[in-house]
């Protein structure tokens, strides 16, 4: 990774800051440069998926080390959603964000749709019609046809080989756009961040300034601690090393508030300054940025307890283990899309019985919590990659 480009989007952070501050609303004339930048990155994601995930399945080989790469990839990214819930409930306690809230409810910002079913979430990870799938960038159905149509050119051999060699070749050329494309990562943090900035001003963050604090301080112990002992323990590398070699992923996902949007980056970023192969990578990536979500369920947690403290209402040991247990179903079924977190509330929230009316509260300053939480999440998939990598890496050493 060139020092400069990390100083390229330092600079750009900065700058991002300062011109908010200074023109307010009228930072919104740089949207163009964000909005241009996110138009390129969703123009890259389909076909990116399709073929990594094809390649990464199809260069498995066989069907017990494709099982085994999924039972790891799920296993970790549940055993960390579920550490996550509990950072943020004990960081809330501690914090207490709910209490002396003087903010009044504005239910306009209360989500109005429905809440899936689980049932009805798994039902459409199966898409009816694939391509149909690609033309909407339903991200989830994607996988699951990419992960079968892999399976079948594995299972067909020789006579499917011309297929492989097409997603390979595909596969290799969106690796090249995206380098592309990563070049105006400064100019998308620019043009996004301003108006952000601008938007929202101390005036709307300072009275929920706990609720806000409580989310960066869980994120940051969970990043510091959680994905640093992971990486050192399991991963076999060090964590300032993870850290830095993630830092543009976590940027432009603090910055698009989307993992799915993010992914591009994340995969060149854990490929080229992490050493993770691209066999692992474009199966493990392409996974955790729609079902892995640690800073949603972070955000959960700390949302309930902010809840019942403004609320004045008190929660059980019991009810606490509900919302764990939710909290991480919910944080897995949200999609890797801006303001998905807020809308997965309202399943945390009836689960123990709290006003859903809370949301409203949280709406006004949702979209800086979703910044802070995107980033975790992000960063979460890479520390994913790297543990699963060194755990196939010494299975092949063990058997050699």
């Amino acid at each position: 990774m060139r020092k400069g480009f990390l100083w390229q989007i330092g600079i750009a952070f900065v700058l991002a800051i300062i011109v908010g501050m200074i023109f307010r609303e009228n930072a919104s004339y740089v949207q163009p440069l964000g909005d241009l930048f996110l138009r390129l990155i969703k123009f890259i994601i389909v076909p990116l998926i399709l073929a990594t995930i094809v390649v990464g399945i199809t260069n498995a080989g066989d069907m017990k080390k494709l099982g085994r790469l999924g039972s790891k990839t799920i296993g970790y990214y549940l055993a960390t959603s579920l550490i996550a819930v509990v950072i943020g409930l004990f960081v809330a306690s501690l914090i207490s964000p709910g209490t002396g809230v003087d903010v009044t409810l504005n239910e306009e910002n209360i989500p109005s749709g429905e809440n899936q079913s689980v049932i009805d979430t798994l039902l459409n990870i199966v898409p009816t019609n694939p391509v149909e799938s690609l033309a909407t960038a339903n991200v989830l159905q994607i996988i699951f046809f990419a992960i079968f149509l892999g399976i079948g050119i594995t299972l067909v051999g020789e006579k499917a080989a011309p297929v492989q060699r097409f997603f390979e070749g595909l596969a290799e050329i969106m690796y090249k756009v995206t380098n592309m494309i990563m070049k105006l990562v400064p100019l998308g943090i620019f043009g996004l961040l301003a108006p952000i900035v601008g938007q929202y001003g101390l005036d709307v963050l300072l009275p929920l300034m706990k609720l806000i604090l409580a989310v960066l301080i869980a994120c940051a112990i969970h990043i510091g601690v959680v994905y640093s002992l992971a990486v050192k323990s399991l991963g076999k590398m060090s964590p300032l090393h993870f850290l830095k070699g993630i830092l543009p992923a976590a940027t432009v996902a603090f910055t698009t508030c989307s993992s799915s949007g993010t992914l591009p980056v994340t995969m060149k970023n854990t490929q080229e300054n992490l050493g993770v192969s691209k066999e692992t990578s474009s199966f493990v990536l392409p996974l955790g940025a729609t079902i892995n979500m640690d800073g949603t369920a972070i955000y959960q947690g700390i949302a309930v307890v902010f809840t019942a403290q403004y609320f004045g209402i008190q929660l059980s040991f019991s009810e606490f283990l509900v919302v764990a247990l939710v909290a991480t179903l919910a944080s897995i079924g949200a999609a890797g899309v801006p303001g998905a977190g807020m809308v997965m509330l309202t399943m945390t929230l009836a689960a123990v019985n709290l006003p859903l009316e809370a949301i409203a509260l949280i709406a006004g300053i949702d979209r800086v919590l979703d910044m802070i939480r995107t980033a975790t999440n992000v960063m979460g998939d890479a520390s994913a990659s790297i543990v699963v990598e060194q755990s196939e890496r010494k299975k092949e050493a063990t058997a050699a």
